[in-house]
């Protein structure tokens, strides 16, 4: 603890954002670089907690009192040794995670929390800039070949530990481009995309083989890869949208969120989209029904695009502001958060179902909703929803985004093939060391916990290589993942 006074001297802050006119104008990552002196002091916030509860906060245990100190006595290079030794990728956690470690920082108890995740940030950009982070290529190779299906980042946490552990390694991509979720998914304004390149390059470096368009369970048979390899790891991520099977579903209009973002990206990235396929918010009325980060992220492409106006609803009511007594610290709080792309714009609404769709010559018009109140708990704890009498209404929409989640990882092809188990929400089964029934098919990330944050995943990925690593050599010297503690 460098300062024992830090937390009492400075109050929360974090790096300055750009201006929303200068944000709408393009897709750059929207926070300017930060001071030096200014990540210091929020370093020297943190409080060394005789039980850091913001480590038992983190999927992945980053140490995070031992790098916030580190930084706070300006020893950069020893904080991204301390950061790396949890975390293969403190790059991506530090712009798209929802920093559970700070919703049980003490500090957050009755103040605001330690800054953690534009640290962790900070420590790993200012790496790259001073030339630290290099190829760390394994020193000897074990003989054993290991497939890894999907380049998420579960799949490419697991593909580094298993390399740098001596494995040969090989990534399959079915998109044309390696990074799954973080490169397809995710827009550039929260994660640019030259990041992802970045650790995809020094992941060839250190002796990885990326495959790119190249379809497990369709383009390829998942027997091929169980015969030709000593292990694999799937990693595919949950892939199948929930759907809103109401009237006018089929609607020329109504798209699943991640069509449209997926198409952005690939246009940043320099692709093209054919024109007769090509979903864009430009001067449209937008509807965007559901407010987690997918639907927050349709938002601000929305607003990039040039929406005319974008509505956000939501099922459920809206969320306090602050912690509620039955909401108890260090449990992730549920409240009312406002990301960037709220703050650009937008109408946000909460208890709304949405009826049906209507539209003209195939083309939709608008949106048939009707607003809910919850009743008590049925036995299986979940409140009745019942629709408030005369509160129907109309919203005229030419583009609605269905952004409610994922259910499940895709069944059919690679999992049907391989006899893999499934559990009762339709997510791959595995044991403490992440092998299905299969022997010597693992999995990890989403397709076996179902949707979850970046840094589960990048947990999973770290525990499935440590499975793995056992399975091939009877015993295994990576580290195991926090999360299985």
């Amino acid at each position: 603890m460098g300062k024992p006074t830090g937390f009492k001297e400075f109050k929360r802050s974090t790096p300055d954002r750009f201006p929303i006119s200068l944000r709408l104008g393009n897709y750059d990552e929207f926070y300017k670089e930060w001071d030096e002196k200014d990540a210091q002091d929020q370093g020297s916030r943190c409080m060394n907690c005789a039980v850091p509860f913001c480590m038992g906060g983190c999927p992945l245990g980053n140490i995070i009192p031992d790098f916030n100190d580190l930084v706070y006595k300006g020893k950069w290079e020893e904080a991204l040794k301390e950061l790396h030794s949890t975390n293969n990728f403190p790059d991506f956690t530090g712009r798209i995670c929802p920093a559970p470690c700070e919703a049980s920082c003490v500090l957050n108890i009755n103040e605001d929390p330690v800054t953690i995740e534009y640290i962790e940030k900070e420590i790993v950009d200012r790496g790259w800039r001073e030339g630290w982070i290099n190829p760390s290529p394994p020193e000897t190779r074990t003989g054993k070949k290991v497939a890894v299906v999907g380049s998420g980042p579960a799949g490419l946490a697991s593909a580094q530990q298993l390399n740098r552990a001596g494995h040969e390694v090989i990534v399959y991509e079915k998109n044309d481009r390696v990074g799954g979720l973080l490169r397809l998914g995710i827009p550039d304004f929260k994660l640019e995309k030259k990041v992802v390149q970045r650790r995809v390059d020094q992941m060839e470096a250190e002796g990885i083989t990326f495959i790119t368009n190249a379809y497990i369970g369709k383009d390829i048979p998942i027997k091929n890869l169980i015969d030709e390899n000593d292990a694999v790891v799937l990693t595919g991520g949950s892939t199948i949208p929930r759907n809103l099977p109401v009237d006018g579903r089929d609607l020329n209009g109504v798209h699943f969120a991640m069509d449209f973002l997926t198409q952005q990206n690939k246009i940043n990235s320099g692709g093209s989209i054919d024109p007769s396929e090509r979903i864009s918010a430009e001067g449209k009325r937008v509807v965007i029904l559901g407010g987690g980060d997918t639907g927050s992220d349709c938002l601000g492409t929305a607003h990039r695009q040039g929406a005319e106006i974008v509505h956000q609803l939501e099922l459920l009511p809206q969320p306090p502001t602050e912690r509620q007594e039955e909401d108890m610290w260090p449990n992730w709080p549920m409240t009312l958060r406002t990301s960037s792309s709220h703050e650009e714009g937008g109408l946000r609404d909460y208890n709304i179902l949405t009826k049906k769709f209507t539209g003209e010559n195939g083309q939709l018009k608008k949106l048939h909703g009707v607003r809910l109140e919850w009743g008590e708990p049925d036995e299986g704890g979940r409140p009745k929803m019942i629709e408030t009498e005369g509160s129907e209404f109309e919203l005229e929409a030419d583009l609605v985004l269905l952004a409610m989640g994922f259910l499940h990882p895709e069944h059919e092809g690679m999992l049907s093939d391989a006899g893999i188990e499934l559990d009762g929400r339709g997510n791959v089964v595995t044991d403490e060391n992440k092998m299905t029934n299969t022997p010597g098919v693992f999995a990890a990330g989403d397709m076996s916990r179902g949707q979850s944050l970046v840094v589960w995943a990048l947990a999973e990925g770290r525990e499935a290589a440590r499975g793995v690593d056992q399975y091939l050599m009877g015993s295994s010297t990576l580290p195991r993942s926090a999360s299985t503690y």
